[in-house]
């Protein structure tokens, strides 16, 4: 689990910097609950997942029965940002840590 969110992490990170200012600036944030509560009430999509980068912001995956999902940074200052989202979202199998399978 941790690997996917570092995963995730990572390719947010590389994909945040690869676009050019103007297009960072047109980032979509706001309160956290406001945020939260616009995926659920638009999208049915509900946490999945969680993580603390280490900046202090929080990363998680929201997503819905019908595929979709919604990837957001929380800022400790409680400033929630839309970091990606798609559809065709699928919960893979927990594995045991150190398992190869």
């Amino acid at each position: 689990m941790v690997k996917y969110l570092a995963t995730i992490a990572g390719a947010l990170l590389i994909g945040w910097t690869a676009f050019p200012p103007t297009v960072q600036a047109q980032a979509m944030c706001g309160d956290r609950t406001e945020v939260v509560s616009k995926l659920k009430k638009g999208y049915s999509e509900t946490p999945v997942s969680i993580g603390l980068a280490s900046n202090g912001a929080v990363i998680e995956v929201f997503a819905s029965t019908k595929g979709s999902f919604t990837i957001i940074m929380t800022r400790p200052n409680g400033l929630s940002c839309l970091m990606a989202a798609g559809d065709s979202w699928e919960l893979l199998p927990k594995r045991n840590a150190g398992s190869r399978t």
